[in-house]
């Protein structure tokens, strides 16, 4: 048995759930993904999976195992899409991760996009609030806004955007407007988690950046949640300029402290250092740079 198909078959059992479906995925029969599974375990002298009547596992030496697997059938791959882009064709997978607000109004499209003018290329997109550790889930890339927490990653900017202060009209009847960024102590904060201080917010005050918290008692991981709790009147919320543009412009909420700017937020594509970049990331990477911006600037409305 070639070792590749080992580590083909037992990556196809593991994403399957089965070596029935591994083999239709295959194209073989489940009794010789089942041989080429148990060859490769001889071979490593290792158990991979645990079997019984009803269900598959991994133990934890095939744990450890499947990320290497994966490592070798990627670069296997990408050994055949390098030489079909040196024809000028792309092809490949990509796994792609980012945040569920800005991947369904803009990154899907993109996305979309990109494969239309690319039919050699398939991309699994996942979106998702939380953190995403690239290397141990075997994503290709992550999108990301904010601050880059992670230095060991490739980062790369395909995009900005900024943070605004708002409110619906009928919270501001009832409780006021805030004047100054020290405001906000007095007034109930809706937070976002997703921030890199949902606690706190930094504005620029006589030219310095200041902290200043945010008193509040509902904390949320979604813009959009946090959208409509400020749209329903519960608080004032720092959400990206791009969640409400729409709403601003319709009068479903107001915009507040625009003397007082927030940071930018850098939008950013992020991969692990890796001795090539295979052809496909580094056409999707440009793509988004090149049409993300113009995107934002017409953002499309969010749902209600």
């Amino acid at each position: 048995m070639d070792r590749l198909d080992g580590i083909r078959s037992f990556v196809a059992v593991v994403d399957s759930g089965s070596f029935t479906r591994a083999g239709k995925r295959l194209g073989i029969s489940n009794k010789l993904v089942s041989k080429y599974v148990a060859a490769l375990e001889a071979q490593q002298g290792i158990t991979l999976l645990n079997r019984t009547t009803r269900s598959l596992s991994l133990t934890p030496a095939g744990d450890r195992f499947l990320l290497a697997a994966r490592r070798v059938l990627a670069a296997v791959e990408e050994l055949d899409a390098q030489t079909r882009a040196d024809e000028g064709t792309l092809t490949g997978r990509l796994l792609v991760t980012a945040p569920v607000s800005f991947g369904e109004m803009f990154v899907h499209v993109l996305t979309r996009d990109f494969i239309e003018t690319n039919p050699g290329i398939s991309i699994d997109l996942r979106l998702t609030d939380r953190y995403v550790d690239l290397a141990a889930e075997g994503f290709d890339l992550a999108l990301r806004i904010g601050v880059l927490a992670d230095s060991s990653l490739i980062g790369r900017r395909i995009g900005r955007t900024e943070s605004l202060v708002v409110a619906s009209p009928a919270y501001l009847a009832a409780k006021g407007r805030p004047r100054h960024p020290d405001d906000l102590r007095e007034h109930v904060n809706i937070r976002d988690s997703n921030a890199a201080s949902a606690h706190r917010a930094t504005f620029v005050i006589e030219g310095k950046a200041v902290s200043v918290p945010l008193p509040g008692r509902i904390t949320v991981n979604s813009p959009q949640a946090v959208r409509r709790l400020a749209m329903d009147g519960n608080g004032i919320a720092i959400i990206p300029r791009f969640v409400v543009d729409r709403d601003l412009a319709e009068g479903r909420l107001e915009r507040l402290l625009e003397g007082f700017p927030g940071p930018q937020l850098d939008i950013q594509a992020l991969y692990l250092p890796q001795p090539f970049i295979p052809a496909r990331l580094t056409a999707y990477l440009e793509h988004l740079r090149k049409n993300l911006s113009p995107a934002l600037g017409k953002a499309p409305p969010p749902d209600s």
